[in-house]
């Protein structure tokens, strides 16, 4: 017989897709956070010692053109799937394309670098967004697991992340960064061999399109993915020959005003040409701020990998003994402390909540990016330390990293909270896409910070102090800011409770 989804408990409670989901979504974070975690590292170190060689402010732009791009092709990862494969095959193919992307970049050959990050951010961005969908799909409309199941989700990215920053890390420091992407390809394997042994247990979810389309849509679809591809082939075939030269640098610039553009655009467009109501309007201006927010904490929070990444690397001591610490270990305390303060932060908001002294989504945004900076400020003294000739001891970036959680933890989940809840109904999934676009935005914006002012001929101190400036003045104005767009945040409030009154006849 089979078990209906809705009466499904065999993980834990809740349906047994959610294994499948949360496996896949673990080992493919592993792949992900594994090579993310020796990028900036790999491209720094010269050719002698197995890496590229390549300047830090290039290394910085790379980093921030990649991982803006691995957020931004989630956007046509969940068209596709909607209009052309289903989110089932989304993710299988997402999945080989990632795998195939850490196999290139295993082989010992420059040549073929950028051809797998190139394959990387392709994969990723049908895995991420489909994977993340289908995981509400496995709930009906009221049911109560729905919140937990994410929960339980979010941890499998956390498990993943760590798994991958001390494997390929402890790789990449003893033996051979090659290796190490070996090994994220290796974690990919795993994720879709048990995705696919266990994909019956999702029952269909997702198996289809959901957006119907006629024959030539179709056929007019798959001929621009291929156009698309096309041209990516021949830029990339151009580039590797050396025919067309891309100063990657301000090509990072570039597209960190495009992508920003777009977002303006688009969310102009919603505002003037929506047909909103005032209330709409108010909510979405609320909304605004907080996409403002998001962009600029992850400018700085996205520092992680670059310039974090290199301070372990060239300015902390890291040996204990006759043991040297993995620089990469220490991309795994973000994920470690989230573990452990998560249950924390969901019964403070809770207990506040009772108590009626729930802040605002403004409210929490701000003391988020205000924290992060916070962590920036530590950062600025032990550059200051290590300007001296010193390495310092890993505490500073211990305490950073503790930090920076913190504030993700006060805004990351509440922005998306507030996105749902801001978003006029109709344009909910326009505008879950326009916020992904901030990540887009800010991990671009951190690659460009990190290249301007902590690049060859900078003091790394002057980075950290220009995100405390650049951050703290946000926070401050959108504290300030967040009395009165609180007032609009609670139209939602009226809005849902004015659905549940008799309709009078």
């Amino acid at each position: 017989m089979t078990t209906k989804i809705s009466n499904d408990t065999s993980f834990f409670g809740h349906p047994g897709g959610l294994q499948t989901l949360f496996f896949t979504e673990m080992w493919e974070r592993m792949s992900y956070y594994g090579m993310r975690a020796l990028l900036v590292i790999f491209m720094m170190i010269s050719i002698e010692e197995q890496g590229l060689g390549f300047s830090k402010d290039n290394a910085y732009a790379i980093y921030g053109l990649y991982t803006g791009a691995v957020y931004f092709m989630g956007l046509s990862g969940g068209w596709i799937a909607d209009r052309l494969l289903g989110g089932q095959r989304a993710v299988w193919y997402g999945g080989i394309i990632i795998m195939l992307g850490h196999i290139v970049l295993a082989i010992p050959s420059n040549n073929t670098f950028f051809i797998g990050l190139i394959l990387v951010v392709l994969g990723t961005g049908l895995l991420k967004p489909n994977i993340s969908a289908m995981v509400g799909q496995l709930y009906g409309e009221k049911d109560a697991r729905r919140d937990s199941g994410y929960t339980i989700y979010y941890m499998g990215i956390n498990l993943g992340s760590i798994i991958g920053n001390i494997g390929c890390g402890y790789l990449a420091a003893n033996y051979d960064y090659h290796l190490a992407f070996g090994l994220a390809a290796i974690g990919m394997a795993i994720g879709l061999i048990q995705y696919k042994i266990t994909q019956p247990k999702l029952h269909g979810i997702s198996s289809a399109p959901t957006v119907e389309m006629s024959k030539a849509g179709v056929q007019r679809s798959w001929l621009a993915v291929i156009a698309f591809l096309i041209a990516l082939v021949i830029v990339t075939a151009l580039t590797s020959l050396g025919i067309l030269v891309i100063d990657v640098v301000a090509v990072a610039t570039y597209v960190a005003y495009i992508f920003t553009a777009i977002f303006c655009l688009y969310y102009a467009s919603i505002y003037f040409m929506g047909n909103l109501t005032g209330d709409e309007k108010k909510r979405l201006i609320a909304l605004l701020l907080i996409c403002i927010v998001s962009a600029c904490f992850w400018a700085g929070f996205e520092q992680a990998g670059s310039s974090l990444n290199v301070f372990a690397f060239e300015n902390t001591q890291r040996m204990i003994g006759d043991f040297e610490i993995p620089t990469a270990w220490f991309q795994s305390l973000n994920s470690i402390f989230i573990i452990t303060l998560s249950p924390f932060f969901a019964v403070l908001w809770i207990k506040l909540g009772q108590r009626m002294m729930d802040p605002s989504y403004g409210l929490k945004c701000a003391l988020g990016i205000l924290i992060m900076a916070s962590g920036f400020i530590v950062m600025f003294f032990a550059a200051q330390l290590a300007a001296s000739g010193l390495k310092v001891a890993p505490y500073w970036l211990v305490a950073t990293y503790f930090l920076h959680t913190v504030g993700e933890l006060c805004l990351s989940p509440v922005a998306l909270s507030a996105v749902s809840k801001l978003s006029p109904k109709r344009f909910a999934g326009q505008m879950m896409g326009l916020f992904v676009l901030t990540y887009s935005i800010g991990n671009v914006i951190a690659g460009v910070l990190a290249g301007a002012f902590g690049g060859e001929e900078s003091e790394v101190s002057e980075l950290f102090l220009n995100i405390v400036v650049f951050a703290g003045g946000v926070g401050i104005v959108v504290l300030v800011l967040s009395r009165l767009t609180k007032k609009w945040e609670e139209l939602a409030d009226k809005e849902h409770k004015d659905e549940d009154l008799p309709v009078s006849r």
